[in-house]
């Protein structure tokens, strides 16, 4: 009974005051409206001819390496370069104590020009002894005599003038210059120490690597290496061991790749340890900013060039194992796509298959989308850095 006086006290209530009544119908009305579609970025794949390229890692190498090492014996009188600086070919770089070698050089001439004395004596008494010999007042064991006499002096002078030439030469070792242009190590041997020369234990005396140019080794794949072969016979730019081939490379501090080389060499044979084929890539340096194992990155043309699509790498979403994008259609329904990717060129991800240049891809906004569900689109352009930004 006090149940239900308390529900006719309430709608006494109501009748009195009907401002009340339409306030709490209010939030049941607004519970009913359905909420708008959520807003996304859509536009449309970048459609431009490109080349793909693969990357490889290396190290540079000097086109020419010299040992520098004594060729003769003696004391280190002098050293003409500073440690790592830059020489030219036939710069001086160590002096060898000359005085021994040219104290042999002044005994051999002088042994030279002993040996043409006799020579001259031996070659004047044969000739006196040949009419003697005609007219026989001498015996013909006598002129046989003068004859070898003759013999023994020429072989004696050609003697000496081949051993002066060796003093002479060695006379020569004693100045050690650089062999190639290049930038020379630090010294290895102190003035006043020994060096030995002209054996397989010559002392080593420095180091010169070229400079300009330099040589960029890296390794490919099998893989790769049956690539290029296989798309070299339809596109020829593409084949490893075809003259000139382009190549850029970055450093560790570059983005990109700002320096251009060209493929130079291809080895032989692939390596059975490591699976792998050594290629070779020529740099000009004229800055000295490459040195010999410097580590870098090197990509090299993998197909021709051909049409091809790019989205923003953020326009595309991952279900499992698989990749795709949605697109919106006219009434905003959005459309599930799987895609199949290339890879990223200019901070745009390459689409192969899935998509077509007049789809309306959702850019922005894409774990807003669902399959079949309904979008709000806002129509844009993607631009050259892979970025969408909205039409006017």
């Amino acid at each position: 009974m006090r149940i239900c006086h308390a529900f006719r006290r309430i709608a006494r209530s109501a009748l009195s005051f009907p401002l009340l009544g339409i306030f709490l119908a209010v939030p049941v009305l607004a519970q009913q409206t359905p909420p708008a579609p959520p807003a996304v970025t859509v536009a449309q794949p970048v459609q431009r001819p490109i080349s793909e390229w693969d990357e490889f890692t290396g190290r540079f190498e000097a086109t020419d390496t010299v040992e520098v090492r004594a060729r003769v014996s003696g004391y280190l009188k002098e050293i003409h370069f500073t440690d790592g600086q830059m020489v030219n070919a036939g710069d001086l770089l160590f002096v060898i104590d000359r005085r021994p070698f040219e104290r042999a050089v002044e005994r051999l001439r002088a042994e030279v020009a002993s040996a043409k004395a006799r020579l001259d004596f031996a070659q004047k008494d044969f000739e006196r002894a040949r009419p003697l010999a005609k007219n026989e007042n001498i015996s013909e064991q006598v002129f046989q005599q003068r004859e070898r006499e003759l013999g023994q002096a020429d072989g004696a002078l050609q003697s000496s003038q081949a051993s002066l030439g060796a003093a002479e030469l060695d006379l020569e070792f004693t100045r050690i210059t650089a062999p190639i242009a290049g930038r020379i190590s630090r010294k290895l041997v102190s003035v006043g120490n020994y060096v030995i020369g002209d054996s397989p234990t010559s002392t080593l005396l420095t180091t010169i690597v070229s400079q300009d140019p330099i040589n960029f080794y890296f390794d490919i794949s099998e893989a790769d290496y049956l690539k290029y072969t296989r798309q070299g016979k339809t596109a020829p730019s593409t084949a490893l061991r075809q003259s000139h081939i382009s190549v850029g490379l970055g450093l560790l501090d570059e983005k990109g790749f700002q320096h251009s080389g060209e493929l130079d060499f291809v080895d032989n044979r692939i390596d059975q340890a490591t699976g792998s084929l050594r290629g070779r890539a020529v740099f000009t340096n004229p800055s000295g900013l490459f040195t010999p194992g410097l580590f870098a990155r090197i990509r090299l043309a993998s197909s021709g060039e051909y049409p091809a699509l790019l989205l923003p790498d953020g326009a595309i979403a991952t279900d499992q194992t698989n990749r795709f994008v949605y697109t919106v259609a006219d009434d905003g329904t959005v459309t599930y796509k799987p895609v199949t990717l290339g890879p990223i060129l200019e901070g745009m991800r390459v689409v192969r298959t899935g998509i077509t240049a007049e789809d309306w891809v959702i850019v922005n906004g894409v774990q807003r989308a669902r399959a079949g569900g309904k979008v709000t689109p806002e129509r844009s352009k993607i631009n050259g850095q892979a970025q969408a930004s909205a039409t006017q």
